[in-house]
């Protein structure tokens, strides 16, 4: 029998996994037309968010939750399978929050760091670091594939994944457990503060600076095209790292419960795992938000949008109306 917070995440998973697919696949094709005002090295950055948030949405929610909660004991449960979508699900996971900062990163460089801007921020380098640090992520995980071991023989084919008693005693799979809770999602939370925080501070120097020559030029009356263009920088990257930690909060908040207090979550109470549970389907949820929020702080992102969805329309349109003449 199903818990109530397992019933609402039997209908939350799949409502997202409805909604997820679409919106990035949406985000992929309007980002790549490269119509929405950005630079080539931001699109960039966009582009591989939204494809790492598609195959959280793939790998995470499709083939663990929706398949457990809608099919349980498929193929997709033999052990060697289960394995790999496990392995894959961190992966996806890892790049999507790792994309999230380079990307802040690059908006820190182009914003704070007006000496290496015109070198750091371009397509290249963007598609040099995201190349990269996906690459290595996706190494990092290949450890996880030995982790488990089967539940079940049946019919000489292994079943299920259960954790190998030896990844929470053995001392070497103990410091890697910390080096993956490190890097996903501590340290990323940490580098987001960081980065925004010097962010703030610079941008509020600089407009004070601005505001004073502006003041010993009163006669001249023109836009500061260079602060509009900050502005903008800084809305987006705030919206996208302010919804990622917004999000993330309360799975860290548990990750720091469980560390602090020594408490296994196998012996969770009811309350606790429910606290948990609320935690994940957060952290999946950020994996949809980064397309709507372009949608309503980028005003270019929602012309092609609507070009986009209005193109199959106009099309069928346009034939009838030949057709006609």
């Amino acid at each position: 029998m199903l818990l109530p917070i397992q019933v609402v995440q039997k209908i939350y998973y799949m409502i997202l996994a409805i909604i997820g697919v679409p919106v990035n696949l949406l985000g992929i094709v309007v980002l790549s037309r490269g119509k929405c005002g950005l630079s080539n090295c931001t699109t960039c950055y966009l582009v591989a968010m939204a494809f790492a948030d598609l195959l959280v949405i793939f790998t995470e929610v499709i083939l663990f939750q929706v398949n457990f909660y809608y099919f349980p004991q498929c193929f997709l449960d033999i052990t060697p399978v289960c394995t790999v979508t496990y392995v894959l699900r961190r992966a996806a996971v890892d790049c999507s929050v790792w994309c999230t900062i380079t990307f802040s990163f690059d908006r820190f460089v182009a914003i704070c760091c007006q000496q290496v801007r015109t070198k750091y921020c371009t397509l290249k380098t963007a598609a040099l670091v995201v190349a990269v640090t996906c690459t290595l992520l996706c190494l990092k995980n290949i450890p996880f594939y030995f982790t488990f071991e089967p539940g079940a023989i049946i019919d000489n084919v292994p079943w299920f994944c259960y954790d190998n008693p030896s990844y929470y005693t053995d001392s070497g799979w103990i410091a890697f457990d910390w080096f993956d809770t490190i890097l996903t999602p501590l340290l990323p939370f940490a580098l987001i503060l960081l980065l925004n925080t010097l962010t703030i501070r610079h941008v509020i120097v600089a407009s004070r600076v601005r505001q004073g020559l502006k003041n010993q030029n009163k006669g001249e009356n023109h836009s500061d095209r260079e602060m509009e263009s900050r502005k903008k920088s800084m809305i987006l990257l705030f919206s996208i790292s302010g919804s990622f930690i917004f999000l993330w909060l309360l799975f860290v908040l548990d990750f720091m419960y469980y560390t602090i207090t020594g408490k296994d979550i196998n012996y969770y109470s009811i309350s606790e795992y429910t606290f948990q549970q609320f935690g994940y389907m957060l952290r999946n949820l950020n994996c949809c938000t980064n397309t709507f929020i372009y949608a309503v702080v980028q005003s270019k992102f929602r012309e092609q949008v609507k070009n986009i969805l209005k193109y199959p329309f106009a099309s069928i349109i346009q034939r009838i109306t030949k057709q006609n003449i």
